[in-house]
């Protein structure tokens, strides 16, 4: 099949090009408008408690908990001067109603706790209007310029201002990223090639999978919401693995020349060898990506949508554009080469067999080696700390973080802070006699072990609202352990109780979260389990592959417990740990690292069966596969890190974790389990690792993803069957 593809390719090769070019030109025009079309947030389950809480809240009461929080300081002058008084009250007070549903100043709360020990500050709470964070986006935009008080220093901060500073800093991150990552890769992927033109041919798949992506996202933003967030991983993603491919069918087709192949024989060897791996590899790496989909979040759903998108399209260029160019370049590939051309090395020869064959001479004693270090580093995972992104993820210079640290530093506890129980009643809530079961349900909610106090705050038509007051952060363990004794509490006869706040929020995340979490990975190891058979016709191959992916993901994850949550590496890395881990990172880190990790498995274990085929017999085919596939393996890894070493310098905590995850997990992986424990784990299966029963062998061989319907020329039965 894939034989026939690439002659077909060869044949059409202008054609196709110019259906390439005009697709770069379509897609870029209408894609650019993608912008415009995605919402923030996401990060909350739509079909939680807490979420129909909040809407019961929006509806029947002003809100709790602001959504911006504004500080006011003078350096001379205190509150208590009337000309800060009068600045700021007239600032607020000036603000559209149809942007802001309500605020609250120390001069209308005189609580003490909104000015500052040294009385030179103070904040406003204010709610926004909207029933949902993008409608809330969009009314702080529309203020945003407005709130600052004349002869006063002001700061925006509080949920929805931090999050649309998160945004505007993440998007300039990318850009820094992209600007600096496409120059880099060039120049290494020259000194890979060794020549111009080669070498641009994978930045050529990178920009038509993003510019197509772009114009995919689009069309999904027209259907459902789109995290703004998702661009950064088509930009990044589409980026990597494009050129990951790239380099893998261009390195093929100059080793076909290199063999005295015709254009046409060497893009059908091509085609047939490492297209066919590429469709493997791609189809894997979107599986694991589509598993995000599982879960209620819109952030995940939409790293889900981008994410595929990417890696789909990369493998359509990949195995589309990029062999159309090949046909029509030819030989002029090697074009503006920059080096003499060396003889191929011999079967055999070279590091990569001599390393291969030194780690299969003691293979028990490398891969209990091997095993040892990923478990090492894998320790700190058990013992992970989940919380929300706030201020503390931004940059010292961002506005909401400068707000976070003066509320921490300055003012007293958050007087906003508290759970609450939304009441759906069947009476009047204001009538003597539910009043009377508030009251004892609140003293109830008071009792409570970890509460310092609860109140009745809002009572209207038939909702009501209770506020529990207690000690500590709203995020935390201790806290979220309060929200759950709490909803054990019974409410008042006939009620129903669903509980709000950022506790609460977060506490039905983390539910969500375990909940969809096993599916998730049944999904995965199922389909990449049957992907692999059908890649590579073994029963044992496909499982030693999740393991191993499990390993080398459990080892990431430990290392980013260590650094972000722990605070090591503060210094060097350049943040401030907030002693936790969000918790929709670790899913997102989880699909990309299985996807990527797999990746380098099918581009290994897909020359090994190759070799295979041709040799008969397993040891020399993994020191034959990895001499053919290692170096390039290496150069793929190398090149994807760069655009992830440049997301890592962001100055946004979420992204730094995800840049240094990413190429953590890329490195570990190449280096440790792909070139050092695959080898020495398939010397230890033997010819077992391509072992498969009888009926499930047969089916392989007339159903299996092969180069070409024909039967391969081999020295042994293939696959091995019981």
């Amino acid at each position: 099949m894939f034989e026939a593809l690439g002659r077909f390719l060869f044949r059409r090769r202008k054609p196709l090009l110019v259906l390439t070019l005009l697709f770069a030109v379509l897609s870029g025009a209408y894609g650019v408008g993608v912008f415009g079309d995605m919402k923030p947030g996401g990060f909350e389950d739509p079909g939680s408690d807490s979420r129909k809480a909040a809407q019961i809240a929006e509806r029947a009461f002003p809100q709790r908990a602001p959504d911006a929080v504004v500080v006011y300081r003078d350096k001379t002058r205190t509150v208590d001067d009337p000309a800060f008084r009068k600045s700021v009250t007239e600032t607020v007070q000036a603000l559209p109603k149809s942007s802001v549903s309500g605020f609250s100043t120390f001069w209308m709360t005189k609580m003490p706790a909104q000015v500052s020990h040294d009385r030179h500050a103070t904040y406003v709470a204010i709610n926004l209007q909207g029933a949902d964070d993008n409608a809330k986006e969009v009314s702080y935009k529309a203020i945003k310029d407005k709130l600052a008080a004349p002869g006063l220093e002001t700061l925006r901060g509080g949920p929805v201002p931090t999050g649309h500073q998160a945004s505007d800093e993440i998007g300039k991150d990318l850009g820094l990223a992209e600007g600096l990552s496409f120059p880099i890769l060039f120049i290494l992927l020259v000194i890979v090639f060794g020549g111009l033109a080669a070498a641009s041919l994978p930045l050529f798949v990178g920009g038509l999978s993003i510019l197509g992506s772009m114009a995919v996202l689009r069309v999904i933003a027209q259907l459902t919401d789109v995290s703004v967030f998702a661009m950064s991983l088509v930009t990044i993603l589409g980026l990597a693995v494009a050129i990951d491919y790239g380099l893998l069918i261009v390195s093929r087709y100059r080793e076909e020349l290199e063999r005295g192949h015709t254009g046409e024989q060497a893009l059908s060897r091509t085609v047939a060898t490492a297209g066919r791996t590429v469709v493997v590899s791609g189809t894997t790496v979107a599986v694991a990506l589509a598993g995000m989909t599982f879960f209620p979040f819109g952030f995940l759903k939409s790293m889900a949508y981008g994410g595929v998108a990417a890696v789909v399209l990369s493998v359509f260029f990949s195995l589309i554009a990029l062999p159309a160019v090949l046909g029509v370049l030819g030989t002029r590939v090697n074009a503006l080469s920059l080096r003499r051309n060396k003889a191929p090395r011999q079967d055999g020869q070279g590091g990569w067999y001599r390393l291969a064959q030194g780690l299969m001479r003691r293979p028990a004693i490398v891969a209990v080696g091997t095993l040892a270090v990923l478990l090492a580093l894998a320790v700190p995972f058990t013992r992970i700390e989940f919380g929300a992104n706030d201020a503390r993820q931004l940059p010292n210079s961002a506005e909401g973080r400068q707000v976070g640290n003066a509320l921490d530093r300055d003012f007293d506890s958050d007087a906003t802070k508290s759970i609450d129980s939304l009441l759906v009643l069947k009476g009047d809530a204001t009538s003597p006699q539910q009043g009377a079961a508030l009251k004892s349900y609140a003293d109830r909610l008071a009792a409570t072990k970890g509460a310092t106090g609860a109140q009745i705050s809002g009572a209207t038509g038939t909702n009501a609202r209770i506020s529990v007051t207690f000690d500590g952060p709203a995020v935390s363990t201790p806290a979220r352990d309060l929200v759950n004794r709490l909803k054990a509490v019974p409410p008042p006869p006939g009620a129903q109780a669903y509980f709000g706040g950022e506790t609460a929020v977060f506490d039905d995340t983390l539910d969500a979260l375990g909940e969809t979490l096993p599916w998730m990975l049944l999904y995965i190891a199922v389909a990449t389990y049957l992907l692999l058979f059908l890649a590579f016709g073994s029963l044992l191959l496909p499982l030693k592959a999740i393991v191993m992916n499990l390993l080398s993901l459990s080892a990431t994850f430990g290392v980013l417990v260590w650094v972000f949550q722990d605070g090591h590496l503060e210094g060097l890395i350049r943040f401030d740990s907030t002693g936790n881990i969000e918790p929709n990172m670790p899913i997102m880190l989880f699909a990309l690292i299985f996807g990527l990790s797999m990746d380098y498995e099918v581009f290994l274990v897909s020359r090994i069966r190759e070799q295979y085929d041709l040799l008969g017999d397993s040891t020399a085919a993994v020191a034959s596969g990895l001499q053919k596939i290692g170096r390039l393996i290496a150069n793929a890894a190398l090149l994807m890190c760069v655009p992830l070493a440049a997301i890592a310098t962001s100055g946004v905590l979420t992204m730094k974790l995800f840049g240094v995850g990413m190429v953590f997990a890329i490195l570990a992986d190449v280096a440790i389990v792909r070139i050092l424990l695959v080898p020495a784990a398939m010397k230890l299966m033997g010819r077992a690792a391509w072992w498969a029963p009888g009926p499930l062998a047969r089916f392989y061989s007339k159903y299996g993803i092969k180069e070409s319907d024909e039967a391969p020329e081999v020295k042994r039965p293939v696959p091995v069957a019981g």
